[in-house]
């Protein structure tokens, strides 16, 4: 199983015109950005029929969720989808995703620079042609040098394991996509966007907390109360904890409704101003605007909590009980967990500046035609220097106040 993704064995049954198998010359992968490029240009015609397909079928159809690699070829392959749907499809929502595997110590040096130049290249298509775009890993840095992985304080993971780290991933992906996802929902997926993205921050840093911390008994603001300085969340984005944020979209579920609010007996002495809200999503907002009063904040409660199937990896610690629930103590035996609260954010934050200024500066130190043949890998170097230069402009639009930026 070391090998496997978690969608190995997610057993979810595809529609046939769902999957479009291909096949590279020689039997290789797709390592380069160029050759996912090539893939896509050959297999156009039929992508174009799928989408075709799928969206005369709909009775209305909000946009589309991307979903591509970032380090090997598919960033290619995702960067010139990114640009067919947003020429095919004007007025539509574009949320792209972009995955990134933790580093292994391991990686040769010619693979890390392929990896840091595929990077480079799909960033600049990926956010302009999207209405936002995410990078979603368990790493801490995009760059060369392994990032620390994020540490999950109930969860037993191995972060250098796909089938561990890829589920974490889907759980975030799964919460934070479920405000446009519901049909109760009242937003579509560009105005969902849209709020996020203002001042030109089309690319987002993802947030999550798996579980969330609540305890058998606990109401949400007995659970948000030790975190009044710091949120449980730990990110999902190869970035670092940021000091400012600019927007968020919020999601919380798996707190039922009976216990959004608190419970305690009238007359009794308030532990916090979150006690005295009287709905759930007050006291939601109230703790946000506590911990982010200069950010736009919309958040998203949701009673139902996310459910595991019996292919998820039971990666929790005996602190977490059957039903998602953390306790004080260890239970004596690690229960069978079934469904978990979880607690994410899509965040416009100051911590994608660093994330995109080091990913520069590591290009600019790195030898990169000691280990590239660009006419073999069929990228100009011009087109590389503009595709770097596009990144960087992109990281000033996250900076705080009046930040200098000589280092780049």
């Amino acid at each position: 199983m070391s090998s496997w993704l978690w969608s190995d064995v997610l057993q979810t049954k595809l529609h046939p015109k769902s999957l479009c198998l291909v096949s590279s010359p020689g039997g290789d992968g797709l390592e380069s950005f160029s050759q996912g490029e090539a893939v896509f240009k050959a297999q156009l015609e039929e992508l174009e029929d799928r989408l075709h397909f799928f969206s005369e079928e709909c009775d209305y159809l909000q946009g589309f969720q991307l979903l591509c690699d970032l380090h090997n070829g598919f960033s290619g392959v995702g960067a010139r989808t990114a640009e067919l749907l947003h020429d095919e499809y004007p007025g539509r929502g574009i949320l792209s995703f972009g995955t990134c595997p933790a580093p292994s110590g391991d990686r040769d040096p010619c693979t890390a620079v392929y990896q840091l130049v595929n990077c480079v290249l799909a960033l600049g298509p990926l956010c302009s042609q999207s209405s936002f775009f995410c990078p979603l890993s368990v790493s801490s840095s995009l760059g060369r040098r392994p990032g620390a992985s994020a540490a999950f304080p109930q969860l037993l993971y191995n972060a250098a394991l796909p089938y561990h780290s890829s589920a974490v991933l889907a759980l975030a992906l799964n919460t934070l996509t479920a405000p446009y996802r519901m049909s109760s929902s009242g937003f579509s997926m560009l105005h969902f966007a849209e709020a996020l993205t203002f001042g030109g921050r089309k690319m987002l840093a993802a947030t999550c907390s798996v579980p969330f911390p609540l305890a058998p008994a606990w109401s949400l603001p007995d659970a948000l109360l030790p975190h009044m300085t710091s949120a449980p969340w730990r990110s999902v984005s190869p970035c670092q904890h940021p000091s400012t944020v600019f927007s968020q979209s919020v999601v919380l579920r798996g707190i039922p409704e009976t216990r959004q609010t608190s419970s305690l007996p009238a007359g009794t002495r308030l532990p916090s101003s979150l006690h005295a809200c009287e709905s759930g999503s007050q006291v939601l907002q109230h703790y946000l605007s506590s911990l982010y009063s200069r950010a736009l904040s919309t958040t998203h409660l949701l009673g139902a909590p996310c459910a595991l199937g019996s292919t998820f990896p039971q990666f929790f610690s005996r602190f977490v009980t059957k039903d998602g629930f953390t306790m004080e103590q260890p239970q004596s035996e690690a229960p069978v967990v079934g469904h978990i609260p979880v607690m994410g954010a899509l965040q416009a934050s100051s911590a994608l500046h660093q994330t995109l200024r080091v990913l520069c500066q590591e290009v600019s130190a790195s030898d990169v035609r000691r280990w590239m043949n660009f006419s073999t890998a069929a990228v100009e170097q011009d087109d590389f220097r503009e595709a770097v230069d596009t990144v960087r402009s992109l990281a000033h639009c996250y900076r705080e106040g009046e930040e200098s930026d000589d280092s780049d």
